[in-house]
This record gives C-alpha cells, structure tokens and sequence, in this order.
C-alpha cells in the first residue's frame, strides 16, 4: 500500500498565532518539533494499517528557507521519506506512480471561519472565498481535487474542530477526522496535550487506511468553473488577461475549465 501524507502547520496541536509557524522567530523551533512528531504518529498509524512506501509533503509556507521547508529531518520516522520545497499544491509524482490514499495532517479551515484557529486560504493570496463549482472550499478542498484529479481519496484529516467539520461536509461522513483543538476565536483555542493529540493522529491513520473505499475520490464535475472571491479590487486585477480567465464582478474571478486540472492551472500557476 503507496500512501502519501500532505501536511500543514496551523493545525497541528499547540499552534494558534502566527509568531508559532513564521520561520525565523523564536517560538517556531519548538513548534517545528510539534509538526514533525504528528506527522511521525501519522506514519506509524499508516505502517500499522500495512504501508508499505509513505511519502510526506511539507505544505507549509513558513518563509524564507523554511518555506515547505519546516520539518526536522532528524526526527522523522525513519520509514518515511519527505519532499521539501516543493511548489505548493504541485507535488504528484506519487500520484502519477498509482497511490492507494491521501492522508491530511495539521489542516486548517478555510478563510472566513469563525472558529477557525488560523483559518485562511492560501496564506499567499487575499481569496476570501473559493469555489469548484457549487462547493464553497478551503485548502483541504484543493488538496483533495488535486488528489482526485488521479483517483486517489482522501481518507484522514486532522487539526481543528473546524476543519474536520468542513472536510466531512464535502468529502462525506466516510472520512475519518482527528481533531486536536477546539477554535474559540481565530487565534485561541482549547487544545489537548501533544501526546494525546499524537496517539489519536496515530490510531485515526490506521483506522482511515483500514478501509480505502471509505471516501471517494473528490473530483469537481466536468466541466468546471472555479470563482474567487477576493478582499479588494486590486487583487482580482493580477487575473487580468489570463486565458480562460474572466473578472465578472470587482472582487470575482471566474475561471473556466474542461475539467478541474485545467480551471486550477488557469488561475494557480507554479509558485514557491
């Protein structure tokens, strides 16, 4: 079984303010610590459910050399390999080879979400909302199209209470969520201890995996149309002139696609 394991920072257990996960600033060193060590229970939840090869992507934009660059090489789960500074939501490689699943680790909810610890879409844009098609979605919904595009389903995602309700909304109560935090504004939260957060990230990757038909794959109808919709007028202007790319209204954009791969690299190009 080829299980690949896309990870973020924001939902990890421990982490609610930005000074946690910018690289260079005091407190992400501990936190860097935190991020590696639930990615490791993710692994040997996924070893026990029989992975026989697992792969990590680092998703987390931390700046600097640290950009998709935050995990501690020297702590990771010796079965696991990892890819590092890679272009966000560009890494398929594993996909192309034939994977049986997609594990979530250390999500975050999408802009907008009242309880939400960090909740945001895309830290590197100003996307207030996004839409495939008819679903309103987060980055969790990009990683999961992005997955679907080859027929490989998400299975587990874990980090707060808030993104574990809006990824069984769209992807349906076959998925397995593990929350680790309860959001009580977008930088507060009531969190249980690392330990416990990483027994649970464990035990929930070997349930996930246990059933790899649990959740379908998520794959927007054909044809797609993606809209966006941004915080100010200037932000809708960077589409401007993009093949099938059309600015609709002052703050919404609207690309078309035959299908979903073709709508995304329309507005989503190979940034790092």
């Amino acid at each position: 079984m080829r299980v690949l394991i896309m990870s973020d920072m924001e939902g990890v257990s421990g982490i609610v303010v930005w000074e946690q996960v910018s690289g260079g600033d005091p407190m992400y060193e501990e936190c860097r610590r935190l991020y590696t060590e639930e990615i490791n229970a993710c692994v040997r939840g996924a070893k026990s459910a029989g992975a026989t090869e697992i792969v990590v992507v680092d998703c987390h934009g931390a700046g600097g050399g640290w950009q998709f660059n935050s995990l501690i090489p020297e702590l990771l789960d010796a079965d696991c390999e990892w890819v590092a500074h890679h272009p966000w939501s560009r890494y398929t490689e594993m996909l192309e080879g034939g994977c049986d699943a997609c594990l979530l680790v250390g999500m975050h909810a999408s802009a907008g979400t009242p309880d939400g610890v960090m909740c945001h879409t895309i830290s590197t844009t100003r996307w207030r909302d996004l839409f495939f098609n008819d679903d309103c979605v987060g980055e969790v919904g990009i990683n999961a199209a992005v997955c679907g595009a080859y027929g490989v389903p998400v299975l587990l995602v874990t980090g707060d209470e808030a993104v574990c309700r809006e990824s069984r909304e769209l992807l349906g109560d076959g998925l397995t969520t593990v929350a680790v935090k309860k959001g009580l504004s977008q930088y507060s939260a009531r969190q249980m201890p690392p330990v416990k957060a990483r027994a649970l990230i464990e035990e929930g990757a070997k349930r996930a995996l246990a059933n790899l038909s649990s959740v379908k794959p998520y794959v927007p109808a054909k044809p797609t149309t993606i809209t966006i919709h941004v915080d100010q007028v200037d932000a809708a202007l960077s589409f401007k002139g993009r093949a099938g790319v059309e600015i609709v209204e002052p703050r919404t954009v609207v690309s078309r696609g035959k299908d979903w791969q073709t709508a995304w690299d329309q507005i989503w190009g190979w940034k790092a």
